[in-house]
Formats: structure tokens, sequence, C-alpha cells
């Protein structure tokens, strides 16, 4: 799932970045109305959390323009203005939910996670391949019926494969899919997910899954020709 999040005091933002990233989220965080607008453009994004007082702008007005252009992803505002008629107008404008600072991380992550539920047409909740299982809302993986432990980079991973199953995915593609743009496609940090994810797949089946090719990506292949439900 890959976030939008639109916030100007730079330690919240980056807390909140850190934080979300840390339960498997892809994040690009902007600090700018203007910046938003940009990245809406280029990428889809699951959600958006969205500062009410930016440098450049209100949040609200941006939110009014992403509606009347027909954006629908979801917009949780993201404001220290309490009053009931501030709450009001946010909502009018096209929030789907609206959380005052300060607050506790664990609240928004549960207010993230229902937006995510509430979607008016939703991803499949449960991906698999052949015995392979991945519950995209519980954040489980099994493997021939046996729970797998992955880390929010190697789950992200997985759901970036399984959901392309025999298509080669370069480093960027991965890069940019599975995580956000603090990753560099060139890094080796990728490929030393990647080994960590391959080694726990062949570990659970003593067979190969993730294959590399050399000088493209990486390729999801289940054994045994299976292929995904």
């Amino acid at each position: 799932m890959r976030l939008l999040l639109v916030e100007d005091e730079h330690r919240l933002a980056g807390l909140l970045a850190r934080g979300l990233r840390e339960e498997g989220f892809a994040v690009d965080a902007v600090a700018s109305a203007g910046e938003a607008r940009e990245r809406a453009v280029e990428t889809d994004y699951d959600l958006v959390l969205l500062d009410w007082v930016l440098p450049d702008g209100s949040g609200v007005d941006l939110l009014r323009a992403w509606r009347s252009e027909g954006m629908s992803t979801p917009v949780l505002m993201l404001t220290a203005r309490d009053l009931l008629a501030e709450k009001v107008e946010g909502l009018g404008a096209g929030a789907d939910d609206y959380l005052t600072k300060p607050f506790a991380f664990e609240e928004l992550l549960a207010r993230v996670h229902a937006l995510l539920r509430r979607r008016a047409a939703p991803p499949r909740r449960v991906l698999a391949v052949g015995g392979l299982r991945l519950d995209r809302e519980a954040h489980q993986v099994e493997l021939d019926h046996r729970p797998l432990e992955l880390s929010p980079r190697e789950f992200a991973l997985l759901e970036l494969l399984m959901l392309n199953v025999g298509l080669v995915l370069s480093r960027a593609r991965i890069a940019e899919g599975a995580w956000d743009a603090t990753y560099e496609a060139r890094s080796n940090t990728i490929d030393v997910i990647v080994a960590r994810l391959r080694r726990k797949l062949e570990e659970g089946s003593g067979e190969r899954w993730i294959h590399a090719e050399p000088g493209i990506g990486y390729v999801l292949r289940p054994p045994h020709g299976a292929e995904p439900r």
C-alpha cells in the first residue's frame, strides 16, 4: 500500500513516515500543496494524509480541487483545528476522516487501516499462489499451511511479486511499487531483502520461488506450475 503524506512540520512528518514504513507502508512525504499536486498526478495512491495548513496554501482548498477533478482516493485530514465548524468544513470538502493534533500514532494507524478497508473497490484481501497464501489485511503469510515470519519490507516485496506472478520486475519497479522514494533502485538493499525473503520461502518449502534475471530484476515463479487464485 502506497501513502502520500502532506505535512510541513518536519519533525512530525519524519516520525509519521518512519512509523508507517515500519508498518509496511510505502510513504512519499511532501511539505507543500504544490508538491502534493505533482505527486498525486504521477502516482495512484491508496490513501492521502493531508495537513490543513501548508506553506503555499490550504489543504482544504487542495482537497476541494482534487475532488472537483474526480480524485476518489481516501483522505485523512491532519490538523490542530478542533472547532466543530472547522471539522465540518474539512469533511464537507471531501475528507474521509479527521484527526486533531496532537494524536497518538496508534490512533492514526487505526484510522489509516479503517479507511483502507472502507475503499469502494478494495483490492483482493488474500493472494494465493499454489501453497503460498498472503493476507494483505492481517499481514500474515502461510506456505503450505505453515506461517512465515516476514519483516514489513519482506511482506511488501512478496505482496508485489505475488501481484505480478511470472513478470520480471526491475529493481526500480520494486523500489517504486513495494516501498517508496527513499529507496534507491541501484542500492544493494533491495538485493539483500530479496535474498532474505527467498531464503525464508525455500526453507519453508524446499523449492525455489524467486528467480533472478541478470541485469533486469526478479520474478516470482511458483514451483510445479501452480497458478495464482
